[in-house]
């Protein structure tokens, strides 16, 4: 038998594990990375490898566990090459991230600020349905009255109106 041909009966023994065993390597993969595209690159990458040693495989019911073991040590090297690019700084320049923030406390102050359109028995009902999470009865029983329901619909359309009112005067400013 010629070099030849033994080397391309490992290739074909190889190809053949990869196929039988390449859905469970992969499940394997995804568990060491978080990213289903990187445990892919990771599996391949591990083939790869794994391929260059498969004639020094003497036990191939050991193949697993030989590609596992490369499967971590480049993820360790990935890990270790990705920390070393990180260059840690005082400050992050996140606008994106501040103007979430700008606007979720601007959202906030709306909130808090339009019940002010609301008569005192109006914003009584809103407050108890929704900030308390109360019941129609129960806000009915908390209030003594059985106007929730009625009470409660302008009440909603006043804030909907003074809120779309807030939101034009930020959006003009």
């Amino acid at each position: 038998m010629s070099e030849r041909t033994v080397c391309f009966a490992r290739h074909e023994e190889f190809a053949e594990y990869v196929r039988l065993r390449r859905l469970a390597l992969l499940r394997r993969a995804r568990r060491l990375m978080a990213d289903p595209a990187d445990a892919d690159d990771l599996l391949r990458t591990a083939l790869m490898r794994t391929r260059a040693y498969w004639a020094g495989i003497t036990d191939k019911s050991l193949a697993d566990a030989y590609l596992l073991r490369a499967m971590i040590n480049l993820r360790t090297e990935w890990w270790r090459a990705r920390r070393l690019e990180e260059v840690p700084i005082e400050h992050l320049p996140e606008a994106a991230e501040e103007e979430v923030r700008t606007r979720q406390l601007l959202d906030r102050h709306q909130l808090l600020d339009a019940p002010a359109a609301l008569s005192v028995r109006q914003r009584s009902v809103v407050v108890l349905r929704y900030w308390e999470e109360l019941s129609t009865q129960e806000t009915a029983h908390a209030l003594a009255t059985g106007t929730v329901e009625s009470t409660l619909h302008p009440s909603l359309t006043i804030l909907r109106q003074e809120l779309a009112a807030q939101e034009a005067a930020v959006r003009a400013s």
